[in-house]
């Protein structure tokens, strides 16, 4: 199948089951399961694959084994493990694990900024700030992401001109990237081409990423969308697994087979290879012992069965 002349022939995939996907489980994720996961993807083809995050035990006792995930994955030349790294304590402690990119966070609106991360938006960007020095004189790379970008829980819709602020803000600091969070998923096609285009005033769209979650079933939609207006870089999920703990009823991120499957059929290269990738989504979906969100995982499996 041709790919339509104003679409990307290939995008690039950052997968981030092992992070974002696996912090908010109540049941303690084994390293050698998240290690197991982490290598199942990196075999799949995925160019850069979260790997954890390097935060306070305290807040977050999933990642408590951040440096162990680190020292025991088998990583691939030419393949970035990006972690998150919340203050300069944690990029230090990334940095000694072997981190060349590191993560950090802001949030689009004040109240959310303050109930997940206890400050406000400038504050976080001046948080951050440290981070992004000890980064650009270590050689690391820094991603920054932009949480409810297309809708707050406690705020409601978001204006476009402050997400297009906040992400110049991230981008002037050194982030070489931009992921623009729909973090509870109830952004439409149209209003992420809004978005996306108010924001490409301020950062080159070249620079900016998509994180959909799929609670209302839009992130494929949203993914096209974004397409149509240059983005070609999106955060994704094996198996579909996360959520949001400040966001009641949100669902994971877009399960990594859907994009995969949708991109496959635009004839989009991604490098990833879809069997390998199921397989890593069933180990985690049975570790976890629960069904795999992802449609497209649960469909070829249900048709393999029945071949």
């Amino acid at each position: 199948m041709n790919v339509r002349p104003e679409l990307r022939r290939a995008v690039r995939l950052c997968e981030v089951g092992p992070r974002d996907g696996l912090q908010n489980e109540k049941a303690m994720v084994p390293t050698d399961v998240k290690v197991a996961l982490i290598d199942m993807l990196t075999d799949a083809g995925l160019p850069a694959i979260e790997a954890t995050s390097f935060v306070s035990p305290k807040w977050v006792p999933q990642m408590a084994d951040a440096a162990d995930v680190m020292a025991r994955i088998a990583r691939k030349p030419g393949v970035r493990y990006p972690v998150l790294t919340p203050n300069l304590k944690g990029f230090d402690a990334a940095l000694a694990a072997g981190a060349d990119e590191v993560a950090v966070f802001v949030a689009a609106t004040e109240s959310f900024s303050k109930r997940n991360i206890n400050c406000s938006i400038a504050e976080s960007l001046e948080r951050a700030r440290p981070v992004f020095d000890a980064a650009r004189e270590a050689g690391a790379r820094v991603r920054g992401y932009i949480s409810v970008v297309l809708g707050c829980p406690y705020e409601g819709d978001v204006d476009p001109a402050a997400v297009a602020e906040i992400a110049a803000s991230l981008h002037a600091l050194g982030a070489y990237e931009v992921s623009l969070g729909d973090t509870i998923g109830t952004g439409t096609a149209g209003k992420t081409q809004v978005l996306l285009r108010r924001v490409a005033e301020e950062v080159p769209i070249a620079a900016l990423a998509g994180h959909f979650h799929d609670t209302y079933g839009q992130a494929l939609a949203n993914i096209y969308a974004s397409l149509e207006v240059g983005v070609a870089t999106f955060d994704c999920s094996v198996a579909g697994l996360g959520g949001c703990p400040y966001a009641k009823g949100a669902t994971g991120n877009v399960a990594t087979e859907d994009v995969v499957y949708l991109l496959d059929g635009l004839g989009i290269e991604t490098g990833v290879d879809m069997t390998k990738l199921r397989s890593a989504g069933r180990f985690i979906s049975d570790h976890l012992q629960r069904p795999s969100m992802s449609r497209v995982a649960r469909a070829l499996d249900a048709r393999s069965a029945a071949d």
